[in-house]
């Protein structure tokens, strides 16, 4: 394993945890908002630095130089691969928009310091690959919006149902698939998937999620949802212990549910519970690209999983800004809000199109990567995936119409967009059309992971020839761990279409 040129990852997981302590004993909520900018900026600057120092290594792994964890524990904790490459600094990035766009009438409410607590844990998350600490970490991440719920003395019960089950079952499935029992090793697989499941509300186990949105502030709600941990959870801890029927059956299931939130969005009247809905519905795609296994399905969902995450925030910071406006926002009538914020209804539409796949925007190529990879390996799961993608489609434009069009509001005050507002707008905003214009960088490096993914899918595989076997003869639909024909003269074509 190669070594980083600087401590970036260290420093990255230790940096927000430093600016909390600026935090303890400041009251002025202006005061803890920039200062808890300056810290995420610097954050975001370092996981950059990783990312970058990474790539131009070449390696398939590194560790950070002095490296101080690695001493205390005697291995390596924090690591960067392709896999985590991107997704520091698009987690700082998040974390960075969602505080530098918190409207003036919800900086009292929005909890800054749990909102860098969140970020260092999430870093930290995202640059461990040994399941025992993807496990306490992941177990640690649900801490800071529980803390919230308390904090402002909201309902508990749903989050905290779900969210101990959870790490039960995560915990337990790790301490399983440490066993040398074959048997004691499948339940423990069985066990993660479902921790998985829980994590990231595949249906039924999705009610925490829109009860969680309804109950925390937008901003917290939206930084513990979109990173993904439960599709992170699934590549580390599911993806190579895993036999090929239960990945199977976790494809089923999120497929299903992708289609069934899509559906959900259409019939909301409520902003934030369509928004839940909608990230459901992108969330369990990732799952299904992820589960699909192939390569060329693999780099859709990576590449899916990034521009999901970008846009979607971006979508739901509209929906923030707007509700700091007008209050909550009811779907079943017309608010006619276009003339007041023309560049917030522009973001709105932008976004919201560039979640589900618009030609030209930063998730298209990836889109149309997983249908295509979903197609080779099974016909019906592309149909689905489609379906899905057009239901989000029309949810989104009726939304649009709902928020911006079909009546004139009044109001004695101003209500156009902030300065921070308009700067995290643009930021978002320019890195959609980058990624939509320029593709091949980022496909390229979801290729990189995708390959290592199905690499370690593949060696698994190997290592228990007699599964193999039966499942071939048992079954004459391919192996998840191979490449159809269709799939490899894909994966052939991937560098040829990314450059247009």
């Amino acid at each position: 394993m190669s070594e980083l040129h600087f401590p970036w990852l260290e420093a990255g997981v230790l940096l927000p945890l430093i600016g909390l302590l600026s935090l303890i004993g400041c009251r002025d909520s202006e005061q803890v908002r920039r200062r808890t900018i300056l810290t995420l900026s610097i954050t975001l600057l370092t996981t950059l630095g990783a990312a970058i120092d990474f790539f131009q290594n070449g390696s398939r792994a590194a560790h950070d130089h002095w490296d101080a964890l690695r001493q205390l524990a005697g291995r390596d904790v924090l690591m960067i691969d392709a896999l985590s490459a991107p997704l520091l600094p698009l987690t700082a990035m998040l974390s960075l928009v969602t505080a530098l766009s918190t409207p003036s009438t919800k900086r009292r409410r929005f909890p800054f310091g749990w909102n860098l607590v969140s970020t260092s844990l999430l870093l930290a998350t995202f640059s461990s690959r040994a399941p025992g600490d993807v496990v306490l970490l992941t177990t640690l991440g649900m801490l800071p919006p529980l803390m919230e719920l308390v904090g402002r003395k909201r309902p508990v019960r749903v989050f905290c149902l779900h969210m101990g089950l959870c790490a039960a079952l995560l915990v337990s499935g790790w301490w399983l698939s440490q066993s040398v029992s074959p048997t004691a090793a499948v339940w423990g697989a069985g066990l993660l998937l479902a921790g998985v499941l829980v994590r990231s509300g595949v249906v039924p186990v999705h009610c925490w999620l829109t009860d969680l949105f309804e109950h925390a502030t937008f901003g917290s709600a939206l930084l513990f949802a979109t990173p993904m941990v439960g599709a992170y959870a699934a590549v580390r801890l599911v993806l190579p212990i895993a036999p090929d029927w239960m990945i199977r059956s976790l494809a089923l299931a999120s497929l299903a549910t992708s289609v069934y939130a899509a559906a959900m969005a259409l019939v909301q009247t409520e902003a934030r519970r369509f928004f839940c809905y909608v990230f459901l519905s992108h969330s369990a795609l990732v799952l299904v690209g992820l589960e699909t296994a192939t390569p060329i399905s693999l780099t859709g969902s990576l590449a899916v999983w990034l521009s999901s995450a970008l846009a979607l925030t971006g979508f739901g910071l509209t929906l923030r800004s707007m509700e700091a406006r007008i209050g909550r926002i009811s779907l079943a009538n017309y608010h006619g809000m276009y003339e007041h914020t023309p560049t917030l209804a522009i973001f709105f539409l932008l976004t919201g199109l560039a979640s589900v796949g618009f030609p030209g925007a930063f998730g298209f190529i990836g889109a149309e990567l997983l249908v295509e990879g979903a197609v080779a390996a099974y016909p019906g799961v592309g149909t689905a995936v489609v379906l899905a993608a057009a239901l989000n489609g029309i949810a989104v434009l009726q939304a649009y119409f709902r928020v911006f069009t079909g009546v004139r509001h009044a109001s004695a005050i101003p209500l156009r967009i902030g300065a921070p507002e308009r700067a995290s707008a643009l930021v978002l905003t320019a890195l959609i059309a980058i990624g939509g214009l320029i593709p091949q960088p980022y496909i390229s490096s979801r290729y990189q992971a995708a390959l290592e993914i199905h690499e370690s899918r593949a060696l698994r595989g190997a290592a228990s020839p007699p599964v193999v076997r039966r499942a071939q003869t048992a079954s004459p639909s391919p192996s998840l761990t191979e490449v159809p024909p269709r799939a490899a003269r894909s994966q052939d074509a991937l560098h040829v279409r990314t450059d247009h």
